[in-house]
């Protein structure tokens, strides 16, 4: 059985997570006169039904550094927070009618976690949490975690993505097969896909389709934190019709 709409979350030792209501109280639009620098990422397609994006460097190691060295979960809407909205907003198109939630941070200690849960917030004609990106700020590796995964148990690995260094070419509609093993976990059967952590990473999603109904298969959860600690932020993108 799945879990419903409203999770429970665990973050021992950090950062209380913020829940999925409604937060168009809180809805944000960076500075049009704001002068950011010039950023390069790389895109990896995992899917396009729901659209699903890995999303290499989206933030500057000295951009990790400073969100990482801000102690409160709400972030200060400083240049950089400010630029990483344009950012988030940039790389959607500019979409109509649309703003930028509040951005938090969570710090995850070892056995924290947070329930399968959906972002969708709203599902209504005129308001709704169109989108979502999940920002790593720790990864694995030195001075990361290990664990910590996010995991999307109702979409599956490429074919071949059980298999590192194989071939496989042919699956997922982000295919590349173990090409993918940089990105998700590869070891182990079972099904769903776990992205990894990655210092300066992001996934990207959608929460709806065409017609503003919320997808199913994005119903996701922050494994638990094997060691380390794992900081991460989410970005919101907010549609609500003038």
């Amino acid at each position: 059985m799945w879990p419903g709409s409203n999770p429970t979350t665990s973050t021992p030792g950090g950062h209380q997570a913020p829940p999925t209501t409604n937060r168009s109280d809180s809805l944000v639009n960076p500075d049009p006169n704001l002068q950011c620098p010039e950023h390069n990422y790389r895109t990896h397609i995992f899917s396009t039904a729901p659209l699903m994006i890995y999303i290499d460097d989206f933030l500057s190691p000295e951009e990790t550094a400073h969100l990482i060295d801000i102690r409160s979960a709400l972030l200060p809407r400083d240049p950089i927070v400010q630029c990483l909205e344009t950012r988030a907003l940039a790389f959607q198109g500019w979409p109509p009618q649309t703003s930028i939630e509040r951005v938090w941070t969570q710090r995850y200690n070892v056995s924290g976690h947070y329930a399968h849960h959906y972002d969708w917030s709203s599902n209504s004609r005129t308001q709704r949490r169109a989108s979502t990106f999940m920002v790593y700020l720790t990864g694995r590796g030195e001075a990361g975690c290990e664990g910590g995964g996010t995991e999307f148990p109702r979409i599956g690995r490429p074919a071949g993505a059980n298999l590192r260094g194989g071939g496989g070419d042919g699956g997922g509609e982000g295919s590349g097969g173990s090409k993918w093993c940089e990105f998700i976990e590869c070891e182990g059967e079972g099904e769903g896909v776990t992205f990894i952590p990655r210092a300066g990473s992001a996934v990207f999603w959608m929460n709806f389709d065409g017609e503003g109904r919320g997808y199913k298969e994005t119903i996701h959860a922050g494994l638990p934190v094997t060691s380390g600690t794992k900081i991460g932020l989410n970005i919101w993108s907010w549609y609500q019709a003038v």
